[in-house]
């Protein structure tokens, strides 16, 4: 068959139309794992602004609108609840990512807590898995436009090809 008439095979990747930058607030006192965090996410298109304490974090957090937070529960001045109360007197309305290396029980309870007060919460433990917190990222985008998440791994969107085999 002549390659001129083969169809072009649709890409499995989002569009950049399809896509939406988050205004994330990464909040962590460890400067390695912030830079992690603030790498992937500017990688993936999204704008950062960094807060090393729950003090620069409310004041953060009180100046500025943010899609989502990044948010680890251990910090020097304090504790990642005292973020989370905060965020819930100012009605905070975007996403919470907590990333922390206590024990499953603490993010569990963190989780109950945010529940509790109308936040949204997921969990990724340390050491962080940078393809779950992209994916995450990227999900967070899709539903800030009200289109459905695109669960993806290595670049795939599985959506689309289950969607493909469906047919």
């Amino acid at each position: 068959m002549p390659r001129s008439s083969l169809s072009p095979i649709p890409s499995n990747l989002p569009d950049l139309a399809d896509r939406r930058a988050l205004q994330l607030l990464v909040i962590d006192d460890d400067a390695t794992q912030r830079s992690l965090i603030t790498v992937a996410a500017k990688q993936a298109g999204h704008e950062v602004t960094v807060a090393p304490s729950v003090a620069e974090a409310i004041e953060k957090l009180r100046a500025t609108r943010f899609d989502c937070v990044t948010l680890d529960l251990v910090l020097e001045d304090g504790d990642g609840i005292d973020v989370l109360r905060e965020m819930a007197e100012a009605k905070f309305a975007g996403a919470v990512i907590v990333i922390s290396g206590m024990d499953g029980k603490r993010r569990s309870a963190a989780r109950s807590f945010a529940r509790s007060v109308g936040i949204g919460l997921q969990s990724l433990p340390k050491p962080l898995d940078l393809a779950a917190l992209r994916i995450s990222l990227a999900n967070l985008g899709k539903t800030a436009m009200g289109l459905p998440a695109i669960h993806t791994w290595g670049g795939v969107a599985t959506d689309a090809i289950v969607e493909r085999h469906r047919t």
